[in-house]
């Protein structure tokens, strides 16, 4: 129940000094929701009010209603902020907390306020907004030169800050990938944004200086401490180091001043990570499911025991390495751990006690974490020793690697241990943080705090005895401190000497000189222990402090042996195999298995696993034909989560795998339409189609499932026959292809093409009835089995029926031979795209006349008559 605050203008309308204070500190936050403190309220006014009203669900009210000064009120208790905060963030609103920055009992006239936080979805440090096995982006992005766009990320609950160059649609990739709670642009550029990233959560446009090279040079280097950023392997990213300069900025306008953990920048370097465009990262639900009852890749595989590890885990998902060593070694790790039962048992029994110390040690750079998050960073810290010593014993490289890179930071770990008791509040003003022995006059204090409070006792039962009220009892109130009860019944024996102060119904109220004293010396020393343990607590926060780095890269060490832990049990557990790298550039994939779809399946049901071999040498290209529901779509994707799940480093869903390097997947399945910016299903499939033809390399893996499906029969085969060929014919890359598709013409490619082989995913007919095989077989299929699927999904059988009359009829009067005739008929198209490739001696020697020429050397008619010349020949 929300409370409002009293009135705040005086008769009149006329503005208080309490309303103009507000609408000053408004001004400065003109796009923020602000909570601005009053006692012990956050109250909200105006068009604030009425938001906030409806997102936490609170009382909204009035003053003045219907005056001149007529205002809207919702507020909540100031301890509540910790509930009523992350809803509205989450609501996607900029949230200026204003506090009260002076003490109200030692002020006289308005409190002295300011903002002290500006919370926004991007910039985030509160447990109860973050989500603790995702990140929390903040994006921001410039449009460069020469088609160059610049991106910086960084999650501020965790210091994580990267820099990115490339072009709007790798840019567009990787937002889709770290997905980012809020993405900061220039104003002057809000057009080419919208162009490309109006779909982004929570966009904000900063003013056009803030993205000039030179001052983000600045801001970097200032916060860094460094001439120039070449240490950071940045220097050259133009583009990116604009947008992490104007994050820099940003922070300071949001108030986040305390950043010392950020330490440093990192370079996203697209030669060293798997392309994945924004489609396929959906298409292969890597990261999301598609729909809401759906399973995500990373569902499945995750069995970290860490935040960290979780977080690290989802950017392997959607970064998958390039670099074969680094994938090697990576299963080198795993092969170790699963062989190794003992070592990889008492690892995960270490690692579940470590908890998200990357966030624990960004809470001490910003001043916010408290005596249990201590304590907890100290447990973590104890856990990292027995870890350090198991990996140093092993006998995979990786794993001793990675037991170098862990710091036990034994005097942080000792000093915590020391001076923090066992058992803290969660709030440092509390007191009863500090151990004995640590402050001498702490221990003081507290003698003469618990000892006054004995003596309190004492002084009870003394004087019991001495008056003869046996129901005598002492008791404290914020009016008049301590003071002797006496019920009416007993007190005509009150000594003179005690003063009355005040009269109850039952009872009467006195106090002493004696208690007086007392009194002074007990709240005296309460208030100084409370001072002195915060003094002591802070000073360890600052010592804390300078621990961040090592910290960080204990957090960064973990978080990959959890991943790798991860992947050792889920080996273990659902019998994956590891993958051999070769660096050819074909596959080979026995028994593959879909890795999400096989752990949905019911109790008795077995996936059906089937081998794919694909070589751009001999089989480049597989058309697999086949009925809906028969397993053409799940066949594809299970390639494709095999191929990542490798170059992640994990084991696979296989009995045997021989991979070489993808640099690049690409998918075009399932049907979705852009309505808004007005694209078909069909424009949206030719979209994706295009921008895969476009990005092709010589490593790429392209799976394609249903092509030309959106138009009529003819357009559609022609266009899917026409994506074939270009494929197959590329002058430049073979690139590995797996076609999934009803229209059975495609088959006669394999005629013609020496690289495309046929394939089908069997069926069979019982009684008019289809049992789906879900094996793949060798050669193609003329059967779609369309009308028994519908049955299956209980269309009515009068339908059914019907559907099979007509198709019997259109069968029977057309001429299939006719037809098929058309198809054989149609141009061949089955040479490579290049003038030389031909076998034709004409051709042969042009190639050699070319070859001699100096271009560089020959007047422009020397080139023309040599031109005319090679056209004789030819």
């Amino acid at each position: 129940m929300a409370k409002t605050s009293k009135s705040k203008k005086a008769a009149g309308g006329k503005e208080t000094p309490l309303m103009r204070q507000y609408n000053e500190i408004k001004k400065k936050y003109p796009g923020a929701l602000l909570l601005f403190r009053v006692g012990d309220f956050y109250e909200t006014f105006g068009e604030d009010a009425v938001k906030a009203s409806k997102v936490l669900e609170i009382v909204l009210t009035k003053r003045g209603a219907g005056s001149s000064s007529e205002t809207e009120l919702a507020g909540f208790p100031h301890h509540s902020l910790d509930s009523y905060l992350p809803r509205l963030v989450r609501a996607g609103y900029r949230v200026a907390i204003c506090d009260q920055l002076e003490d109200p009992k030692s002020v006289k006239g308005i409190v002295k306020r300011g903002v002290t936080e500006l919370v926004t979805p991007g910039l985030a440090i509160n447990d109860n907004v973050l989500e603790q096995k995702s990140n929390n982006f903040l994006a921001s992005v410039y449009f460069g030169k020469k088609g160059m766009t610049g991106l910086s990320l960084l999650d501020l609950s965790t210091g994580e800050f990267m820099v990115a160059n490339g072009s709007s649609q790798y840019v567009d990739n990787l937002m889709k990938s770290f997905s980012p709670s809020e993405i900061i642009y220039c104003k002057a550029q809000r057009k080419q944004f919208e162009e490309y990233f109006s779909e982004e959560a929570n966009p904000y446009a900063l003013e056009d200086w803030a993205y000039s090279f030179d001052f983000a040079f600045e801001q970097l280097t200032h916060h860094f401490k460094t001439q120039n950023l070449k240490g950071f392997g940045v220097d050259n990213v133009t583009e990116g180091v604009v947008a992490a300069g104007a994050i820099i900025h940003y922070l300071k306008e949001t108030e986040h001043k305390e950043i010392g953990h950020i330490t440093h920048i990192a370079r996203l370097e697209k030669d060293k990570y798997v392309w994945l465009d924004k489609f396929t990262v959906q298409n292969l639900e890597i990261l999301t499911p598609q729909h809401d009852a759906g399973v995500a890749l990373v569902d499945v595989i995750d069995k970290t025991l860490s935040p960290m590890g979780a977080r690290m885990l989802r950017k392997w998902a959607v970064l998958p390495l390039k670099e074969s060593a680094r994938i090697k070694e990576r299963l080198d790790a795993v092969e170790a751990l699963e062989e190794d039962g003992e070592l990889h048992e008492n690892i995960c029994k270490y690692l579940k006690n470590i908890g998200d110390v990357e966030r624990l040690i960004s809470k001490v750079a910003v001043g916010r974490i408290n005596p249990r998050e201590m304590l907890q960073l100290k447990k973590a810290l104890g856990n990292i020793g027995p870890i350090k010593q198991l990996l140093h014993g092993s006998d995979a490289d990786v794993l001793r690697k990675i037991s170098d890179q862990l710091n036990h930071c034994q005097f942080l770990f000792d000093k915590i241990d020391a001076e923090l008791k066992d058992d803290v509040p969660i709030v440092s003003n509390l007191g009863n943080l500090i151990r004995e022995g640590i402050d001498g006059e702490l221990d003081e204090l507290r003698a003469m705090a618990f000892s006054g409070k004995d003596y309190l006792a004492q002084i009870q039962k003394r004087e019991m005895e001495r008056t003869g009220i046996p129901s005598l009892k002492i008791a404290y109130n914020k009016v008049f401190g301590y003071y002797l009860e006496v019920t009416n019944a007993h007190k005509d024996k009150v000594p003179e000497e005690w003063i009355r102060k005040q009269t109850l119904v039952n009872a009467e109220r006195y106090i002493t000189e004696e208690l007086k004293t007392y009194e002074e010396k007990i709240l005296s020393a309460e208030g100084k222990l409370v001072v002195i343990e915060q003094r002591i607590y802070q000073e360890l926060v600052s010592s804390a402090m300078d621990y961040i780095e090592p910290i960080q890269q204990n957090a960064k060490a973990v978080a990959m042996l959890d991943c790798l832990c991860s992947f050792a049990q889920v080996a273990l557990d659902y019998g994956y195999c590891k993958p051999t790298i070769l660096e050819s550039k074909g596959l080979n994939i026995k028994d593959g298995r879909h890795p999400v779809i096989e752990r949905q399946m019911g109790m008795g049901e077995e996936y059906v696993p089937n081998d794919i071999s694909l070589s751009p040498d001999d089989q480049q290209i597989a058309i697999i034909t086949g009925p809906n529901m028969s397993g053409k779509s799940a066949l594809l994707r299970q390639t494709a989560l095999i191929v990542l799940m490798a170059q992640m480093g994990s084991f696979v869903p296989a009995s045997q795998a021989e991979l070489g390097i993808v640099d690049k997947v690409f998918t075009r399945v399932g049907a979705s339409d852009n309505l808004a910016k007005g694209e078909s299903t069909f424009m949206v499939e030719m979209t994706e189609t295009a921008s895969i033809m476009n990005n092709l390399s010589d490593r790429s893996l392209v799976l394609m499932d249903e092509i030309g499906r959106g138009t009529s029969t003819y357009d559609g085969v022609s266009i899917a026959w026409s994506i074939v060929e270009f494929l197959h014919n590329h002058p430049k890359f073979k690139a590995k292809t797996l076609f999934a598709t009803h229209y059975h013409e495609l088959n006669e490619l394999a005629n013609d093409f020496p690289r495309i082989k046929n394939f089908n995913v069997s069926v069979k007919e019982r009684m008019g009835k289809v049992i789906f095989m879900r094996k793949l077989s060798p050669g193609g299929t003329a059967h779609s089995f369309g009308i028994n699927v519908a049955q299956l999904a209980g269309m009515p059988d009068n339908i059914v029926d019907r559907a099979r009359e007509i198709l019997t009829h259109l069968e029977e009067n057309r001429s299939k031979e006719h037809f098929e005739e058309k198809v054989r008929q149609v141009p061949k198209n089955n040479y490579q795209l290049s003038l030389f490739e031909a076998e034709d001696p004409a051709m042969k020697e042009v190639k050699q006349e070319l070859e001699k020429l100096d271009v560089n050397a020959m007047t422009p008619i020397e080139a023309l008559m040599k031109l005319n010349e090679i056209k004789s020949m030819i």
